[in-house]
């Protein structure tokens, strides 16, 4: 079954009287529960299809449809609500709060999109953070932690909302060789145990070896598909 559709679409940028455009009628079909990657150099539209994907950014052209939703007919509010409920972020820069610790920053989407009850909410919390390794640091806080550590809090926080798919820009770009590794280890295991699908952004051939769909965009146009060696 095909969780995102992405029909003819283009995505123009405006600034002043300058045309950047960083899509050109690019079509895709991805499946719920796989393991997909945008590649491509520095500028052929890979974080642009993401935020499309993400309800950050509508196209100028084209459709974008996931998990049934048309992403073009939605507004501001509707946008943000549609992310809460179904898509989960993890970023290069890790992106967590700093005030909050390990344990606050994983259960801060469920305060903000979800109203689960306390229970629940300190069970899903905890059993996320014991499958990435990280139940043992839930007290400390963001600075404490060794960039592997943020990113594993940052993937645990991105699937407590139970997300259908999940958008990861250069994920590991800010990771050793092992680190990386073992947080792409991970994402993997997660995917395969809760059917949730992971669409990457990335130059990371660690990534990329681990792809079942590799997408490759270059000037914003996509080049060629191709299936992974896994």
């Amino acid at each position: 079954m095909n969780i995102i559709q992405i029909k003819e679409v283009s995505k123009i940028y405006h600034s002043g009287e300058v045309k950047v455009t960083a899509l050109r009628s690019v079509s895709a079909a991805i499946k719920q529960g796989s393991f997909v990657c945008f590649v491509g150099p520095s500028g052929s539209g890979k974080s642009t299809m993401l935020n499309l994907i993400g309800c950050l950014a509508k196209p100028t052209e084209g459709h974008i449809t996931v998990v049934g939703t048309l992403l073009n007919s939605l507004n501001p509010k509707q946008a943000a609500r549609f992310r809460g409920e179904h898509l989960g972020f993890i970023f290069q820069d890790f992106n967590l709060i700093p005030v909050l610790t390990v344990y606050e920053n994983v259960e801060y989407p469920l305060l903000m999109v979800k109203n689960t009850p306390p229970k629940e909410r300190r069970k899903r919390i905890t059993d996320l953070l014991a499958r990435v390794g990280m139940l043992d640091q839930q007290n400390k806080y963001p600075r404490q932690l060794s960039g592997g550590q943020k990113q594993r809090t940052a993937v645990a926080r991105a699937l407590v909302t139970n997300p259908k798919v999940v958008l990861a820009d250069e994920p590991t770009a800010n990771l050793d060789h092992k680190t990386a590794f073992k947080v792409i280890t991970v994402m993997k295991a997660m995917k395969e145990s809760l059917n949730t699908t992971f669409i990457f952004s990335t130059h990371d051939p660690k990534i990329v070896r681990e792809a079942e769909i590799i997408y490759t965009l270059e000037d914003g146009e996509l080049l060629g598909k191709k299936k992974g060696i896994k």
